[in-house]
């Protein structure tokens, strides 16, 4: 084990730009590729990089996460790993709940005091990557660095989206800027392969993952009261007072699920004949709750690129690029496109099969239905002959029993959608 490493993963605030799927749930307990949750996402590089003294920081709707977390993170009693919930809290030295990333590990760190330590592993729980940290933490401790900063390559057209830094030939980071504008760019190069440098990719963008020697984070949070971000205050604060900060650049597959618009994609593209984020890797596993469920029945239906979790009863006729979650139901004659069907959490019962109420659909997808760039949230009941269309013909909002985000349509959890429902 990792002991000298504790992994903080910051749960996010009330993850407003991924509403409604943050409707009932925290940001890193929504679902993701049928079976998970994003927050497996950085436990799994945790497990798999033998870190294994992990909390997960939260304060919003943190009920769905609690649970996922306890059903699935149990180690034994000899190795002295956890995965903990840290809840924001009241306490005699803050009345406040977290006020950004820093202040939320600043507010959590005495809970650490308990453990011997010599690193902090700061993480998101927003993002898909799949990462050894055994080699962030070699390249941390070779350079000799107090803070290392993981950075992803990218060109002037995504820079200006991100913190960006300057690095000189030994990585060390000599200056750092948040979302610069695109005219102040040619400043911001990094000294970078050739081949990345024929991509346009010049400028090393921050992940959101650092990593910190224990007394300098301390010293740090000492010394800035005040300082609620990483990345906007901490992170260029420790630039200009000369703490050795260094980037780790990752060249492999990364993206920060914090849009509805970047869900979606993501999902969808884990359909790809090969896909940029290997769920079938040997060595980097994803690891979620194991939840015994039988494995899923078709009947007549015609896949082209789907993921089909476990439990699922389909009798569709076609889906086409689709992301199919736990213990979906759908019914004969529908067609499903470019949509996440997120499932269910529990089974539909034989008697309500056979007692339905005509008023009420069952609960997952009815028949002769067609739904193209849908995201169904999970214990949703749709309705017989329901056409959903979303796309930029659809006008963004709130509505009764759906909502559109950048054309994507989403229905919320547990709501009903009546037979013959038309949407664009």
């Amino acid at each position: 084990m990792n002991s000298s490493t504790i992994a903080v993963i910051l749960g996010g605030g009330r993850g407003t730009r991924l509403h409604p799927l943050t409707g009932h749930r925290s940001k890193p307990a929504v679902p993701v590729a049928g079976k998970y949750r994003l927050v497996d996402i950085p436990i799994s590089n945790c497990l798999n990089s033998n870190i294994r003294k992990i909390f997960v920081l939260t304060q919003f709707n943190s009920a769905s996460l609690n649970r996922h977390i306890k059903n699935t993170y149990n180690f034994d009693l000899f190795s002295h790993g956890f995965v903990d919930i840290l809840a924001a809290e009241q306490t005699p030295k803050s009345q406040n709940w977290f006020q950004g990333t820093a202040d939320a590990v600043r507010q959590s760190i005495h809970h650490m005091a308990n453990y011997d330590y010599e690193h902090v592993m700061v993480l998101s729980g927003d993002q898909l990557y799949q990462m050894d940290f055994n080699t962030v933490m070699k390249h941390h401790k070779e350079t000799e660095s107090e803070i290392t900063v993981a950075t992803i390559p990218v060109d002037g057209e995504d820079a200006t989206g991100f913190g960006i830094m300057k690095t000189d030939k030994d990585s060390m980071v000599q200056s750092f800027v948040e979302k610069p504008s695109f005219d102040e760019l040619s400043e911001w190069k990094s000294a970078v392969s050739d081949d990345l440098k024929n991509q346009g990719k010049e400028y090393l963008a921050s992940m959101g993952i650092y990593v910190f020697s224990k007394d300098v984070m301390i010293r740090l949070f000492e010394e800035n009261p005040d300082a609620t971000d990483f990345g906007k205050e901490i992170i260029p604060k420790a630039i200009k007072e000369g703490t050795k900060v260094s980037s780790y650049s990752f060249d492999g597959y990364w993206t920060d699920i914090g849009t509805i618009k970047s869900f979606f994609e993501a999902n969808l593209s884990l359909t790809d004949t090969l896909p940029s984020f290997n769920l079938y890797d040997n060595e980097q596993q994803i690891y979620t709750r194991a939840r015994l469920l039988p494995a899923s029945k078709l009947a007549g239906t015609n896949l082209e690129r789907v993921i089909v979790s476990e439990g699922c009863i389909i009798e569709a006729s076609r889906i086409e690029r689709s992301v199919i979650g736990i213990r979906s139901r759908i019914g004969k004659g529908t067609s499903i496109e470019e949509s996440i069907i997120m499932g269910n959490d529990y089974f539909t019962s034989r008697e309500d099969i056979q007692n339905r109420n005509s008023s009420r659909p069952l609960m997952g997808i009815g028949e002769r239905c067609f739904l193209s760039r849908t995201i169904v949230d999970k214990n949703v009941r749709i309705g017989n002959d329901v056409k959903i269309v979303g796309g930029s013909h659809l006008e963004d909002g709130k509505f009764d029993n759906y909502h559109v985000v950048d054309g994507i349509v989403i229905i919320p959890k547990g709501e009903v959608i009546p037979d013959g429902f038309q949407l664009g």
